[in-house]
C-alpha cells in the first residue's frame, strides 16, 4: 500500500516536469509527510476545458454515489487489478485518471511481533515520481463539492517485496498523456498498471518520526541505521 509520501520538488520544477502552466498553479508548500485526508496537488485534465492542470484534492477517494465522506478513510489506495471491477473505482478508472506528484514514499517493514522499520523509497534517477491516481467529485447534502483522489497500487517488485508486498503504480514520463487521456471511447491504459523495475527504485531506512503526521520536515528522508536487519537475501 501507500499511506505516506514526500513531495519536496519546487513548484517550478513540477510545472516543467508535468508540462503545467505555472502562472495558474494553486500554491502549495513541500510536504515531507503527506498523509491521508490531507489536501495534496494532483495533475489531471480540467473537466471543463480538457487542459492539463494541477489541482488540490483530498487524499481518500469518495465516489459520487457515497452517502457520506467517511468512505474516504478506507480508499486512499485502489488495487490496480481490482479497480476496473470495483464500483468505488471503476467509473474513475474510465475517465477520471490523474497523476500524483511525489519524490519518495514511505513503507513499513515488519521486523518483529511489535516492531516495524520505516523505509523511504524513491527513483534511482532522483527524478520526480508520478503515482497513478484516480479522482472523483462528491457533494454533501448542502451541495458542497469535495474532490478526492486515490493512489493505485500493484504487487511489489522483487527488491521491495522484502519491505511490503504492495507498491504504488509509477507512471513513466513518456506515458503521462496516455494515462491522463479521458476519451471515453478509448479503453483505460491498464497495461501501465505494473510494478516499476527493481533497478529503477531504491530504498533506505529512515527514522520512526515519520509515523507521526505532525512531523513534516526534510530530515524524515535522512537515512538511519536499521534497528533490525532483514534475513539474508531478502533485501538488496
Amino acid at each position: 500500500m501507500c499511506g505516506r509520501y514526500a513531495r519536496k520538488s519546487a513548484q517550478e520544477l513540477l510545472a516543467e516536469w508535468f508540462d503545467l502552466d505555472l502562472s495558474i498553479m494553486p500554491w502549495f508548500a513541500p510536504s515531507y509527510n503527506a498523509a491521508p485526508q490531507s489536501f495534496q496537488p494532483v495533475v489531471r485534465l480540467n473537466p471543463q476545458t480538457g487542459a492539463r492542470e494541477a489541482a488540490l484534492l483530498r487524499w481518500g477517494l469518495v465516489p459520487s454515489w457515497a452517502k457520506d465522506a467517511r468512505i474516504g478513510l478506507n480508499t486512499i489506495n485502489a488495487r490496480a487489478e481490482e479497480a476496473a471491477s470495483k464500483p468505488t473505482f471503476r467509473a474513475a478508472l474510465k475517465k477520471r485518471r490523474c497523476l500524483v506528484p511525489a519524490d519518495a514514499y514511505f513503507e513499513w517493514q515488519q521486523t518483529g511481533p511489535k516492531t516495524k522499520q520505516p523505509y523511504a523509497i524513491a527513483l534511482t534517477s532522483g527524478e520526480p515520481i508520478a503515482f497513478a491516481g484516480l479522482w472523483e467529485s462528491w457533494c454533501n447534502a448542502g451541495g458542497n463539492a469535495l474532490v478526492t483522489f486515490t493512489i493505485l497500487t500493484t504487487a511489489a517488485n522483487e527488491q521491495l517485496a522484502a519491505i511490503h508486498d504492495r507498491m504504488p503504480v509509477v507512471v513513466g514520463r513518456n506515458d503521462y498523456s496516455r494515462w491522463l487521456n479521458d476519451d471515453e471511447k478509448a479503453a483505460p491504459p491498464v497495461d501501465l498498471l505494473h510494478s516499476y523495475a527493481s533497478s529503477q527504485v531504491h530504498a533506505w531506512p529512515v527514522s520512526d518520526r515519520v509515523g507521526n503526521i505532525r512531523n513534516n520536515d526534510s530530515s524524515l528522508l535522512d537515512p538511519v541505521d536499521k534497528r533490525d536487519k532483514p534475513a539474508q537475501g531478502q533485501l538488496f
